[in-house]
């Protein structure tokens, strides 16, 4: 055997020691380089122009002005003709299920695991239409959805999840509406159905022990379930301040579902988080939001596409129908496309408590980003052809330009 002799003044021992470091040392992890015609950082400032953003596992290392050269062992995605920014975030999704007109009778013939498998398509889809965060209000298979997605299992947005909404008997998420009254027994808080105070905290923590991230209220009617009033107020007010308090206790934020006006009343002066839909807004509920700091998600694509279904026979029951004709149509929001594009980023991670880790480009935050061709700006219609998506790092969709 031909032996190597150390180096004059080292050791044998030294230059074995040097050998194993050599070999064992971990590698610097490999860093992925943006390269960006454009940039919107997420806070609603105004646009820069070519920026590099510098991912490091699942984190932003650096956002740097122009294009920086890689280093050996980077890599890099060219998107000098798009515009970059923070992944979305949808503040109002049900992944579970998707409206037809076989909807109501999905409740008879569809078990638990078809929904978990459906709502992986729905979330995948989400996904790569640059949604790489969603708050799910309602859905108990959902969490098992997110569960898998976390544990990569699954592929999907970030999810955070009501689980089962909250409603009054009768109420807009009461699972036994429209149904034989033989099939179902009485429906309580384990399922999300309360009556009274000491029901509405019962409610509350069992969404705490099924694993939640938020709590969902149906504070008035709503279109699709199979109940004849989608405006009226379904909870007392002390009841609303019972699932309030108690969320408070357990960390969550509540999001009230709500069309009509006393509803949503009675909501904001509960002290929910956010108003959902908000249909028959008065000028009233408005300022008292203002004063009280009540978020407003429009939902208005979800308006849109019930008004126009409405206008299609067979498509909801004869139930339904008319309330999609009056509750539908939503006017159009009319926010900027920056203001637009700002509350789908940090303004919803400052909702979600998500702030200091998602929905901007900076050091330090998730490594959720998107981009899409040209100019949002200018044509926000490009925002339906998102070209780049990655989620804590991932490359999940890249469209070589």
């Amino acid at each position: 055997m031909k032996m190597v002799c150390p180096p004059r003044g080292l050791s044998v021992g030294a230059l074995a020691m040097l050998t194993l470091l050599f070999f064992s040392a971990p590698s610097a992890e490999a860093r992925l380089l943006i390269h960006a015609g454009a940039l919107l950082d997420g806070t609603g400032a105004p646009p820069q122009g070519p920026s590099t953003v510098v991912l490091e596992g699942a984190r932003i290392e650096a956002v740097l002005p122009g294009h920086e050269p890689p280093a050996m062992g980077d890599e890099v995605l060219d998107l000098t003709g798009h515009t970059v920014m923070p992944g979305l975030i949808d503040m109002h999704v049900h992944l579970r299920s998707e409206s037809n007109p076989k909807a109501a009778l999905d409740r008879f013939r569809l078990n638990p695991e078809d929904h978990v498998l459906r709502a992986a398509k729905h979330a995948r889809t989400t996904l790569n239409a640059g949604f790489t965060t969603v708050r799910d209000l309602g859905g108990a298979e959902v969490l098992a959805l997110r569960d898998a997605i976390n544990g990569g299992w699954a592929e999907g947005p970030r999810i955070f999840a009501a689980g089962r909404s909250i409603a009054t008997t009768g109420g807009h998420a009461d699972p036994t509406n429209g149904g034989r009254h033989d099939l179902w027994e009485t429906p309580g808080p384990t399922e999300g159905v309360i009556n009274g105070t000491v029901e509405a905290r019962a409610a509350v923590r069992q969404r705490y022990k099924d694993g939640s991230d938020v709590i969902k209220v149906t504070a008035t009617g709503g279109v699709l379930s199979q109940a004849k009033n989608g405006q009226n107020a379904q909870f007392a007010l002390d009841e609303l301040k019972a699932i309030v308090e108690t969320a408070k206790d357990y960390g969550f934020h509540v999001a009230a579902h709500a069309h009509g006006e006393e509803g949503m009343r009675r909501a904001v002066l509960a002290g929910v988080t956010s108003i959902e839909h908000g249909t028959f807004m008065s000028d009233e509920v408005m300022a008292l939001m203002r004063e009280r700091g009540t978020w407003y998600v429009p939902t208005i694509i979800a308006g849109k596409f019930v008004a126009e279904k409405a206008e299609i026979d067979g498509f909801f029951s004869e139930v339904v129908r008319p309330k999609a004709r009056a509750i539908g149509p939503l006017i159009q929001a009319g926010m900027p496309p920056l203001e637009a594009l700002t509350s789908a980023m940090s303004v919803a991670a400052g909702v979600l408590g998500q702030g200091n880790q998602l929905g901007q480009l900076a050091p330090g935050f998730l490594a959720d980003v998107i981009a899409v061709e040209g100019d949002p700006l200018k044509d926000i219609a490009r925002m339906g052809a998102v070209s780049l998506v990655i989620k804590d790092g991932e490359v999940v969709r890249y469209e070589n330009p």
